[in-house]
């Protein structure tokens, strides 16, 4: 699977799973809206970018470790073999799964929030959001929330080629959930009853279920192809050994009809002798 679908997937695994993420940032959303009361609505428009922006680099930051973990624990087992693609295709499969509603990542909000309450001596130090190093800073914190989503799209960066895709994937993610997060009121209702109405996360979960069985059947297909290929061409002669019998067949034929001249000369000779030693009358 190449780079362009893999950011794509992850743009549209955040696009499509924002309505969960209502339910985690949600609140902190409103939070950061009532800090930001006492400023003009174009400096709000302004915080609001920067915060959301720099969750996007807190993503990526993490998309960067993941890569970077995935990579060099997997490094051994990557060298030369299909152990990549069938590692990407399973995660795929995985998160396929979790958009149809299998709850497995979700779990391991649990394992965050330990993190997530550590960190809120410094969440408090940002509120109320009124100036963009506090908004700045305030979105960096945002990309450690708890998020089974978030999680998911970390195991697809985990184990992605190298370390730069990785943290463009989470950027990509990160840059998926935005419409929802920024939207009003009642554009957000009108986003989540268009997400349900066509099923948007389940048809987005089977497309990334699919894509990760193609990706893992690939190496598969390809190698019985190729062998395949080989032992048909292993009952074929080469073109260098065609043309060697045909210029075998050549010099063959060049000897016997040298064979044949000497031959005939030999003859002709040895008549022209008994002639000659005919005694005359």
């Amino acid at each position: 699977m190449t780079l362009s679908p893999l950011i794509v997937a992850a743009l549209f695994m955040g696009l499509f799973g924002s309505p969960h993420c209502l339910g985690m940032c949600g609140g902190l959303v409103t939070a950061f809206g009532l800090s930001m009361q006492e400023v003009s609505p174009l400096k709000k428009r302004g915080l609001i970018a920067t915060y959301h922006f720099s969750r996007l680099l807190s993503y990526a930051f993490l998309g960067l470790i993941a890569g970077l973990i995935g990579t060099t624990a997997l490094a051994p087992l990557m060298d030369g073999n299909n152990v990549p693609r069938l590692l990407l295709g399973l995660v795929l499969v995985l998160i396929g799964l979790s958009m149809l509603g299998w709850a497995s990542f979700n779990k391991l909000e649990k394992f965050g929030m330990a993190m997530w309450q550590k960190l809120s001596p410094l969440r408090q130090k940002v509120f109320p959001i009124n100036t963009f190093p506090k908004a700045f800073f305030a979105g960096l914190l945002w990309g450690f929330l708890p998020c089974g989503l978030v999680y998911s799209a970390l195991l697809m960066a985990a184990v992605s080629p190298n370390i730069a895709t990785s943290a463009l994937l989470m950027f990509a993610f990160g840059l998926g959930t935005v419409p929802m997060l920024v939207a009003t009121q009642e554009t957000v209702g009108w986003l989540q009853r268009q997400i349900g109405r066509f099923r948007l996360r389940q048809l987005n979960g089977v497309i990334m279920i699919l894509s990760g069985l193609a990706v893992m059947a690939l190496p598969l297909i390809m190698q019985n192809l190729h062998g395949n290929h080989q032992g048909h061409q292993s009952h074929q002669p080469s073109h260098s050994q065609a043309h060697g019998h045909e210029h075998a067949d050549a010099t063959t034929g060049e000897h016997a009809n040298s064979n044949e001249h000497i031959k005939h000369d030999a003859s002709m000779t040895h008549s022209e002798s008994m002639h000659h030693d005919e005694p005359m009358n």
